[in-house]
């Protein structure tokens, strides 16, 4: 069965950086688009961050745009998403998804991982 673990959340100030990661098995990795997508608390699902299932495009969300960056390796089905100059906005629960920005809703997603910015 499909399976998503995220990785790589924790407590962050202001202005810092974090990259999370999301191991996935279950499913040919390769051959999916993915995502990113967060829930602040008391606020709904937000899409972050797409790429393509060769990584040769990435899309992102205003929120975080020239602050994050989606990636992936193919080879270790892992998806990463790099986040700089963390704002105490970009606190929330953050999942990998499959799909891109439009079918993410109707994909598979992990259990989460938290980020706190705060100082």
């Amino acid at each position: 069965q499909v399976q998503l673990v995220e990785s790589g959340g924790g407590l962050v100030q202001p202005g810092g950086s974090l990259r999370l990661s999301c191991q996935a098995s279950g499913f040919t990795f390769r051959s999916f688009p993915m995502s990113w997508v967060r829930q602040a608390p008391g606020q709904g699902l937000e899409w972050v961050s797409s790429i393509s299932n060769l990584g040769r495009a990435t899309y992102y969300a205003d929120s975080v745009k020239g602050r994050f960056t989606i990636s992936r390796d193919n080879s270790k089905s892992t998806l990463y998403l790099q986040m700089n100059s963390l704002k105490p906005e970009d606190t929330a629960m953050y999942y990998c998804a499959t799909g891109d920005s439009a079918g993410w809703r109707r994909g598979n997603r992990g259990q989460g991982t938290q980020l706190i910015v705060s100082s």
